[in-house]
């Protein structure tokens, strides 16, 4: 499952796995009749992004100017940045540029944000339209739907086109709430859409969704969904029982450089040479460990140093002999692309292609 020709560690994706994964989403989201934009912040890549549009995305979501940047220089023309921007002059710079080469939409989620974003795109406002960001429960940013009307007033005030809505379920991203994010998600769309037309705005979008919602129910007030995840898969998606193991496209290839037996208490571990600086620290309240191993899968990744993986082994499996390669399935995908310059493209144990990770680090 690992070709020989990589050195280790190395990050692949399975590209039989990934194509699956795009068309899976993309036939649900057209049986549905709701627009796939995916994010392509998971990602960050030209490739995905472009397999994503062949199979009929709408258009990609973004998380930073810098990212919009890179797919626009790529080629792609309809880009949304799901962030609520604080539009200085240098950004509104920026976005004037970019919106030469794409339709942009940006998120907003208040009166200032909107007010220091007219100010400084003056004419560009012409160009940019906005779309208002409503908490639905995730209690990160986004205004309450009850006063989406508010920034909606000031958006068309300081001259710019008020597109939608959006928002993001993030307390998806914990066991046995995807259902419950999903109907909240749903009400927060709904108050806040039916206060918009009530004022006389034109709701274009309702836009939400997050991986472990996306394939959830058929009657969702969306118009359109952001699932990131899916594209490549990563242990959260798989501890929640949103992916199997067959659906996770990217791995890390590791190789066993140190093992022990039980140790003060401790079970029998293995190390690998692949830690926080490839897989990233990310490590959710509920999670079983820092990764996953798709091929050992009652093994639990117990620490991570920056270049360590301490794994204890399960009772009654044969501890790996040294130099025995390993495939880590980490924790949060997002993380682990954006810590890699390149990725392995493999099919069937061998590497077919390389591709770079345009937008890595474009985090502003």
């Amino acid at each position: 499952m690992i070709p020989d020709e990589l050195d280790t560690p190395a990050v692949m994706v399975d590209v039989d796995v990934l194509d699956r994964n795009i068309a899976r989403m993309a036939s649900a989201m057209q049986t549905r009749g709701v627009k796939l934009r995916p994010h392509a912040k998971t990602h960050k890549t030209l490739e995905i992004g472009a397999r994503q549009l062949a199979a009929g995305a709408a258009g990609l979501t973004v998380a930073t100017i810098g990212e919009a940047e890179t797919f626009a220089a790529g080629g792609v023309t309809d880009l949304f940045i799901a962030y609520p921007l604080w539009v200085d002059a240098r950004k509104a710079r920026r976005l004037r540029l970019l919106s030469e080469t794409a339709a942009v939409r940006v998120g907003v989620d208040s009166v200032d944000a909107v007010v220091e974003m007219g100010r400084n795109l003056g004419t560009g406002v012409l160009d940019i339209s906005v779309l208002i960001e409503v908490d639905s429960g995730h209690h990160r940013s986004g205004t309450m739907p009850d006063n989406a009307v508010n920034i909606a007033r000031a958006a068309a005030d300081a001259g710019l086109a008020v597109a939608g809505i959006f928002t993001f379920p993030g307390h998806s991203y914990a066991p046995g709430m995807p259902e419950q994010a999903l109907q909240d998600e749903d009400g927060a769309l709904a108050e806040a859409s039916s206060r918009l037309l009530a004022d006389g705005f034109d709701v274009q979008e309702l836009s939400g969704g997050s991986t472990p919602t996306s394939l959830l129910g058929g009657g969702s007030m969306a118009t359109e969904l952001r699932p990131g995840v899916y594209v490549l898969g990563d242990a959260q998606q798989y501890e929640l029982q949103r992916c199997a193991l067959k659906d996770i496209a990217l791995t890390i290839a590791a190789t066993v450089v140190s093992r022990s037996g039980p140790v003060r208490g401790r079970g029998r571990r293995v190390v690998v040479d692949s830690g926080s600086k490839i897989l990233g620290s990310d490590r959710a309240a509920w999670a079983t460990g820092y990764g996953r191993l798709p091929d050992e899968p009652e093994a639990r990744i117990v620490a991570l140093s920056e270049h360590h993986a301490t794994i204890e082994w399960p009772d009654g499996a044969a501890l790996p002999a040294y130099g025995s390669r390993l495939r880590v399935i980490p924790n949060h995908v997002c993380l682990t692309m954006n810590l890699a310059d390149r990725v392995s493209v493999v099919r069937n144990g061998s590497v077919e292609d390389e591709w770079e990770v345009a937008a890595r680090g474009r985090n502003s």
